[in-house]
C-alpha cells in the first residue's frame, strides 16, 4: 500500500513512517522539516495548508494518515486543504488522530477532568472538532482516531473503542500504540466513517 503521512517528522507520525515500512507499505512523509530519504520512503517538504504542495504528495496513493500536532497552522486548516488535494486527485481514504475529549467521547470523561480539559484545552480541542467536522462533511472515506494523553513508551496493544469509549479509557498511551491504531484503521473498511477511542488492549 502506498500511504501519504502528513505530520510525519516526529511524534505519532514518525511513528506511523516507521510501523507502515516495517509492515511492507510505501510512505510519503509529508513534513515542514526535510526528513532524509529511506527504504520506502519519500519525504516531502512542504506547508501542509498549501493544496498544490500536497497534491504531488498525495497523488496516487491509496491512503492518507493526518497526525498533525499544534503548530502556526491549525490542525482544521491542515486538515481541510488534504481533503481539497485529496479530492482533486481522486484518493478517498483518509485516517486522522484526533484527541479524546472531542465529541461524544467528552461524556465518558470523569467529572472532574471534564473541567480540568474545558480550562487547559479548549483551544486544542475546539481545533480538532473543526478538523472532525470537515472530514465528517468531506464525502470521503474517513475514520478518526482519539488517544488519550500521548506518551513515548513501548508499544504494548490497543483496541478501536466504537464512539465515546469507557470511563477509564483515557489513560496515558504511548505514540507507538496510537500509531499502530491509526493503519488498523486504514486497513479496516469497516471503520469508515467512524470515530473511535483508543483504549488499552
Amino acid at each position: 500500500m502506498e500511504i501519504t503521512v502528513v505530520g510525519a517528522s516526529r511524534g505519532t507520525g514518525a511513528e506511523v513512517v516507521r510501523q507502515a515500512v516495517a509492515a511492507g507499505h510505501r510512505v510519503r512523509a509529508v513534513s515542514r522539516s526535510t526528513t532524509p530519504a529511506a527504504d520506502h520512503v519519500t519525504p516531502f517538504a512542504l506547508d501542509a495548508t498549501d493544496v498544490a504542495a500536497l497534491r504531488t504528495a498525495i497523488a496516487g496513493a491509496d491512503a492518507v494518515v493526518v497526525t498533525v500536532g499544534a503548530g502556526s497552522a491549525s490542525r482544521a486548516d491542515v486538515t481541510r486543504a488534504v481533503i481539497e488535494a485529496m479530492r482533486a486527485e481522486g484518493v478517498r481514504r483518509v485516517v486522522a488522530q484526533s484527541s479524546y475529549g472531542v465529541g461524544d467521547s467528552y461524556d465518558s470523561m470523569p467529572f472532574v477532568l471534564k473541567h480540568v480539559v474545558s480550562l487547559l484545552l479548549r483551544t486544542a480541542l475546539a481545533d480538532h472538532a473543526a478538523q472532525e467536522a470537515l472530514l465528517a462533511d468531506s464525502e470521503l472515506d474517513w475514520t478518526v482516531t482519539r488517544p488519550g494523553g500521548l506518551t513515548t513508551g513501548a508499544a504494548t496493544s490497543v483496541r478501536l473503542a466504537p464512539g465515546n469509549g469507557s470511563a477509564g479509557s483515557l489513560g496515558r498511551i504511548s505514540r507507538a500504540d496510537a500509531a499502530t491504531a491509526l493503519l488498523a484503521a486504514v486497513a479496516d473498511p469497516s471503520t469508515i466513517g467512524h470515530a473511535y477511542t483508543i483504549v488499552g488492549g
